[in-house]
């Protein structure tokens, strides 16, 4: 009984690591990806010569850097225009599915570049 109970605990740690080894890499992606939004509106939100367009494109190559699954129509892209004051609010909406055996599900993100209003 106790061999039993010993292997069926290892099994558990297993699948706990297995599960930990799948679930985090999205999650680590969509935190450098968040980070690279938010550089990306403050480089990006002083420059005028730059289009809503242009800077979606940004946003689309750090998407690839990162291996995120984000089409155009995913991004929104803000221009907020102040007296004195330009900035650039981005934002992203996409999910990725992890396979587990047995399982699998989506994992729904929502990356963006910080707080709209100043």
């Amino acid at each position: 009984m106790g061999t039993i109970k010993a292997i069926l605990g290892l099994a558990v740690i297993v699948a706990v690591v297995y599960a930990v080894f799948q679930i985090a890499p999205p999650i680590m992606s969509n935190y450098s990806f968040q980070d690279d939004l938010r550089t990306l509106a403050l480089m990006d939100g002083t420059n005028m010569q730059k289009t809503e367009e242009d800077v979606r494109k940004d946003v689309l190559q750090k998407a690839r850097e990162h291996d995120l699954p984000i089409e155009p129509k995913q991004v929104s892209v803000q221009r907020l225009n102040t007296p004195g004051l330009s900035s650039i609010y981005l934002s992203a909406d996409y999910s990725v599915t992890v396979v587990l055996p047995g399982y699998s599900f989506d994992m729904h993100f929502t990356p963006n570049s910080g707080n709209k209003a100043f």
